[in-house]
Parts: structure tokens; C-alpha cells; sequence
């Protein structure tokens, strides 16, 4: 991934997504925030012990470095829907479910997370976007799928044609899953090692090449969150801890 910084807000992006006309993208570190210990320091998670004042002075600060109006987020809940954005979502009425798409610019679409799974989508071709949220559970009901197809359905769009990034997570060096065989379908074993762990970055990069996507177009960051807890919140380091973010929107100057 590319490291940058905006207002002394340091966060990556994408290779293949960086530097397209009529998008910006990042992805979060913890650094950079008001919140303290141990939600340290750019929480951006409600909810989960931190003081609401703090987490939304993070949250203005996210989108301050993507020069957006405001973020918007799901209330998240491992499943498979998906919110299609058409204008401004009520802020007293949040949306739920892991995965957002808009083609409408100005919409900055967020998931937040502590070891699953961020995966932005990015269609050049159809000016459209998704924000996807894919935690084991998620890969198992195939959320990235289900996402990828609301993207046709909703605007045209072909998978082949569609970017996409895999962003900081568990990695397979500690994906540990003890008890696999009830948690995991038998299709994801051999994705396993001998210590029962698993790679669910190569996973969600099936997923998105079953559902039609190029290989030379997918990014997996290759970032294990709970090896990183200098840089990223990881509810298997940490257990207590805060949550960081993945936005993605069309800019306003963005041509339909």
C-alpha cells in the first residue's frame, strides 16, 4: 500500500486505486486521534467504551483529509445486506448492514473494523463505488460477492472492469480458528495450515475473482492487524479496543 498524510493524519491507500480521476480513498490507521487508552487514538467505533465526543471528532477528522462533508457509516452487523445509496442518508436514522455502493459523488462511504476485513470497490468505467465490511462470518455468507453483484444490478457495472483492495486484517499468520470444522463450510479448509489457521485474504480474493473480477485488478495489502497494533486495533490483540476506518467516494467533480 502507499503511506500518506493529510493534517498530520497519517494513512494508506491503495496502489491501483490511488491516482484515479473522480475518486478519493484511505484507510486508517489508529494514529492521529483524540480518543485515549485504550482506545488510542483515531477511534472511530461507537459504541464499543469510548467517549461518543471523541469518536466524532475522529470521524470529522477522517473526513477532513478527504475533504468530504461528512462519512457515512452502517450499523454493522456480519451479515450480507447491502445499502445502495441514492442522496444523503438520514443522520438520525442510521443504515445497517456491511456493505454500502453510491455512484452519487459526495457520498463517503465508511466501514470500520478491529481485525475483519475492508474492501473497497471502484468501478472507473461506471463512476461507482462500494464499501464493504467482510469479517469471517462475512466470507462465509460471501458479502464480496453479494456486493460485487448489487454493483451490476444497480449501475451496469461489469466485474471485469471493477478495482478493488483488501485492506489491513487478520492475517494467516493469526487467523487461528480452533474449532474450523463448525465454524468454517468444508470449501474453506483448504485454506487452512496444519495450526488451524487460515489465509482469508486469498478467500476474499476468490471471492472476487469467482465473481468475475480480474486478478491484476485486486490489491491485498498483506497488513496482519493483530501484528500491527502499533498501527492498526485488533480485537484479538487487544480485546478492549477502539476501530478503525475504510472510506471511499466519488469527488463532486465527478462526471456522469
Amino acid at each position: 500500500m502507499i503511506a500518506a498524510n493529510s493534517n498530520d493524519i497519517p494513512y494508506f491507500q491503495f496502489p491501483n486505486l490511488a491516482g484515479q480521476p473522480g475518486v478519493r480513498h484511505g484507510i486508517f490507521t489508529r494514529r492521529g486521534g483524540v480518543s485515549r487508552r485504550p482506545f488510542e487514538s483515531l477511534n472511530i467505533g461507537l459504541g464499543v467504551g469510548d467517549d461518543p465526543q471523541n469518536v466524532r471528532r475522529n470521524r470529522r477528522r477522517v473526513a477532513r483529509c478527504l475533504s468530504a462533508d461528512r462519512l457515512i457509516f452502517t450499523r454493522q452487523v456480519h451479515g450480507t445486506a447491502v445499502s445502495k445509496l441514492e442522496g444523503d442518508p438520514p443522520q438520525d436514522l442510521p443504515l445497517t448492514g456491511d456493505a454500502l455502493i453510491t455512484d452519487r459523488p459526495g457520498n463517503y462511504i465508511a466501514v470500520q473494523m478491529a481485525d475483519c476485513q475492508p474492501v473497497l470497490l471502484f468501478d472507473p468505467t461506471k463512476q461507482a463505488v462500494a464499501a464493504v465490511h467482510s469479517g469471517w462470518r462475512g466470507n462465509v455468507e460471501n458479502v464480496i460477492g453479494h456486493t460485487v453483484t448489487a454493483l451490476g444490478e444497480a449501475y451496469g457495472c461489469r466485474p471485469e472492469n471493477i478495482l478493488a483492495g483488501i485492506g489491513p486484517s487478520l492475517g494467516p499468520c493469526c487467523g487461528e480458528f480452533v474449532n474450523y470444522r463448525k465454524e468454517l463450510p468444508e470449501r474453506f479448509w483448504r485454506y487452512g495450515d496444519k495450526a488451524n489457521r487460515f489465509d482469508f485474504w486469498a478467500i476474499s480474493r476468490d471471492q472476487l475473482t469467482a465473481a468475475g473480477l480480474q486478478k491484476e485488478n485486486i490489491h491485498v495489502s498483506r497488513l496482519c492487524t493483530r501484528c500491527r497494533t502499533d498501527l492498526f486495533f485488533s480485537y484479538r490483540g487487544e480485546a478492549v479496543t477502539g476501530r478503525f476506518t475504510a472510506v471511499i467516494g466519488l469527488t463532486r467533480q465527478t462526471q456522469h
